[in-house]
């Protein structure tokens, strides 16, 4: 018969260091011959698992002889095996045999009858019982802590058939089994409590004497039912537990974060040097990037990155030819391509010259070669729901035992686990990048200067529920070179309080350009939050800054006050203003107040988040505002950062944070003139020479062409639709742009019209648009704006 010879890839029957001993399984069929032969059996007996399948049982198991002599037994009387394999209980005994590699050994067996429809009939166990290790202790004494796993042929199969074939076995018991079965990868067989029999040696109990005495190089056998103590721990057990322990301790290794890149650290770090020498994680593009599910499986185009890379070898072996952080799309005909698009593991318990070299040649300008040859490859996916999200590469080093069926259970066992865990913070990270997006498009993009104001503002997010929360800013261009300023806070975190925040902050947008005062504003906004419904609430501070006037107007519905920092002595103090209910309680009369401010002073807007710490005052968080917000900065943003950083706490902000900054620089007087004219036609060409006669003064000759045909059309339209005697306004201000103003008392707003080719009337707004920067219009209950802005040099040359 063929013979295989333990080569390089047959792992040592004995392993001294871990006292492991492989378990040989097979079965025989009611002919007499081989029909199930695992692995281990192949390295016990030396025999090749193609050459043993439908060959006589006689000629391969050679403890097969000692059930026929077993005491009674004779051929065909029902004791024993005969040619049918027949046998009606179960049996162990010992055999010495010689082999020609290993010399003699020892071998200890268990028979078991199987009963029931299928050609199976006899399940014979075997294990080598000679001295582990050479250290002197008989099979009988030896005690090994593990056992191999016996990758069974056939064992899916064995278990579905298990309720039929085993005898006196509840469904329970049954159930219990095959879950073992499909488990484990192997046969664990129960009976009930009057024909117990173990499945692998008790190695704890002495051998018992042969009731009859074998000459050398016979077996010797004893009844296997009842022999062993259940004190003694059973290796098919053991090497359960050696993998559940292992699993458990990835476990508790991993998912410690909802971090997505620690958590794949954590998940590739886990498996070495325990279960592999080298793994390697990849990712699809989607779970990376934090995105939703990967839309469809996966297949040649799609796109992963190596995630992260972990191994034993000397260091900087794989960094040139599998660097992390490379994005690779991997060939079909590759087993990374099967894997990944089965979904299901794949074992490759050696990789030959041969495999390396068609593996390599995948792929291009990449040889592999030198780190996969003569290794044992597993490749096990990484799912959430059905889906791949990714997948792990795992490979052991010739001089260690290679994998097998048990390691792929493990290993798509901890692929399992590690799926959940990647999928979870996955999951966060894509509702973290959700909220950050749903937060960012609420919060408005603040232009860093508006006329004779810089402004800085910061918004960090909670730390709790999602990180969305309902704290906004926002600053607001009205006319008269004014801003508006504003800082709110609705009451809650979350979802909610954020679409709370953006119906609020609309509302305040569109009051403010109504050039509604902010007493006023801040009732009407608690007229509308009422409106909406009883939960909105929230505080809210509105300022307006006017640079001509050098003032501030400031109305407060139960927000924390603001803070202005002198110019002139780098002096901080709480603005003391009368302080309304929030907005949305309703029935509160809101009061404003005025302050005189100089060029360079800075007005600090914030939200509670900022200045409260649990368990102490407010009080002394708006002390440290101050003190923090007087230190000189070389920027406004360099200021704000520095308030943030100081009156950050050590375990991070629970509640959102916004800050608003606004550095009052004010407007010289000679950069602003301002005329009135009369609600005549013949006044458009005195607001031509008025303009000419300003803007070269100002040494701006070159924006006298389109200044004057602008406010030629505006002041036209004005005269036009002046509805008494009052006078027309018109104002420019000189600041890093041209502002220019024109004021009537129409309060219908200025409309921008399609004008027909003979139309006499329609085209100035349109005009104004195709020159202007920006423009705009305001309007009020006593008339409306209607203002542009026009680039100019910013080097301005000498008035003639």
């Amino acid at each position: 018969m063929d013979r295989e010879v333990p080569g390089p890839r047959s792992p040592v029957l004995y392993d001294a260091a871990t006292g492991r001993v492989p378990l040989a399984v097979a079965v025989v069929d009611q002919d007499g011959r081989i029909s199930h032969w695992s692995s281990g059996a192949g390295r016990l007996f030396g025999v090749g698992r193609h050459a043993a399948i439908g060959s006589p049982a006689a000629e391969l198991l050679p403890v097969y002889g000692a059930l026929a002599r077993s005491e009674g037994a004779g051929e065909g009387d029902g004791s024993g095996p005969g040619p049918g394999g027949a046998l009606d209980h179960p049996m162990s005994g010992r055999a010495r045999l010689d082999e020609p590699v290993r010399g003699r050994i020892d071998v200890l067996w268990w028979a078991y009858p199987l009963i029931g429809p299928g050609p199976g009939r006899l399940l014979v166990l075997a294990a080598d019982g000679g001295r582990p290790g050479g250290d002197g202790r008989e099979a009988g004494t030896a005690a090994p802590a593990f056992a191999l796993h016996t990758d069974f042929p056939g064992s899916r199969e064995l278990a579905g058939r298990l309720p039929e074939i085993l005898p006196s076995m509840s469904v329970g018991e049954a159930t219990r089994i095959v879950d073992q079965v499909l488990e484990l990868g192997y046969p664990v067989l129960e009976f009930n409590h009057r024909s117990q029999a173990p499945v692998t040696p008790d190695w704890g109990v002495p051998r018992r004497p042969a009731r009859h005495p074998a000459p050398h190089g016979d077996q010797e056998r004893t009844p296997a039912p009842g022999a062993a103590p259940h004190r003694e721990a059973d290796l098919e057990h053991a090497a359960a537990r050696e993998r559940l322990e292992f699993l458990n301790e990835v476990s508790d290794r991993i998912g410690t974060s909802l971090d997505l890149a620690r958590t794949i650290r954590e998940v590739t770090s886990a498996a070495v040097p325990r279960f592999t020498d080298f793994a390697g994680t990849h990712l699809r593009a989607a779970v990376l990037a934090g995105e939703g599910f990967p839309d469809g499986p996966p297949d040649v185009t799609t796109v992963w990155h190596r995630v992260w890379v972990e191994h034993n070898d000397e260091p900087g072996r794989w960094d040139d030819t599998v660097p992390v952080g490379e994005s690779i799309a991997f060939p079909e005909h590759t087993p990374f391509f099967r894997c990944m698009v089965t979904g299901e593991p794949v074992l490759v318990p050696y990789v030959d010259e041969e495999l390396s070299n068609r593996i390599s040649g995948e792929f291009e300008k990449r040889d592999l070669r030198p780190l996969i040859t003569h290794r044992s490859l597993l490749i096990v996916p990484l799912k959430a729901r059905g889906v791949v999200l990714g997948f792990m590469v795992l490979m052991r080093r010739p001089d260690r035992e290679p994998f097998d069926d048990m390691d792929r259970t493990t290993g798509a066992e901890l692929a399992a686990r590690a799926g959940l865990v990647l999928d979870n913070a996955r999951m966060y990270t894509y509702q973290e990048n959700v909220a950050e997006t749903l937060q960012d498009s609420m919060l408005p993009r603040i232009a860093p200067r508006t006329a004779g104001c810089d402004i800085a503002t910061r918004y960090l997010p909670g730390a709790r529920l999602g990180r969305v929360g309902g704290d906004w800013f926002d600053s607001v261009e009205l006319p008269g070179s004014r801003t508006a300023l504003v800082v709110g806070d609705v009451m809650g975190h979350g979802l909610n309080s954020a679409a709370m925040m953006g119906q609020l902050r609309t509302a305040v947008l569109t009051m403010a350009t109504m050039e509604m005062a902010p007493a006023q504003l801040l009732r009407r906004l608690d007229d509308l939050a009422q409106r909406l419904g009883e939960q909105y609430l929230a505080t809210c501070l509105y300022a307006v800054y006017d640079p001509i006037r050098s003032e501030v107007h400031l109305a407060n519905a139960g927000h924390i006050p603001p803070v202005l920092v002198h110019a002139e002595d780098g002096r901080a103090e709480l603005l003391d203003l009368p302080t309304g209910a929030p907005i949305g309680v309703g029935g509160v009369a809101f009061r404003a107040a005025t302050i005189r401010v100089r060029p360079g002073d800075r007005l600090i807007l914030c939200t509670d988040g900022l200045v409260e710490v649990r368990g102490q005052d407010i009080g002394a968080g708006l002390a440290a505002l101050c003190a923090f917000a007087a230190h000189p900065a070389a920027s406004m943003d360099d200021a704000c950062d520095a308030i943030i950083r100081a009156l950050n706490p050590a375990d991070g902000r629970k509640d959102d944070v916004a800050l608003l900054m606004a550095r009052l620089n004010g407007i010289p007087e000679d950069h602003v003139a301002s005329w009135q004219l009369a609600p005549d036609p013949r006044e458009v060409a005195r607001a031509r020479r008025l303009v000419r006669g300003r803007l070269r003064d100002w040494g701006l000759p070159d924006a006298v062409e389109a200044a004057e045909l602008m406010v030629s059309e505006l002041v036209t339209n004005a005269v036009r639709h002046a509805r008494g005697s009052r006078p027309v306004e018109l104002r420019l201000v000189r600041t890093d742009a041209l502002l220019c103003e024109v004021r009537d008392d129409e309060p219908a707003p200025a409309t921008l019209l399609d004008a027909a080719h003979d139309d006499e009337s329609g085209r100035g707004l349109r005009v104004v648009s195709s020159l202007a920067r920006t423009w705009g219009t305001n309007s009020t209950g006593h008339g409306k704006t209607v203002w542009f802005e026009q680039a100019i040099d910013p080097a301005p040359r000498p008035a003639r």
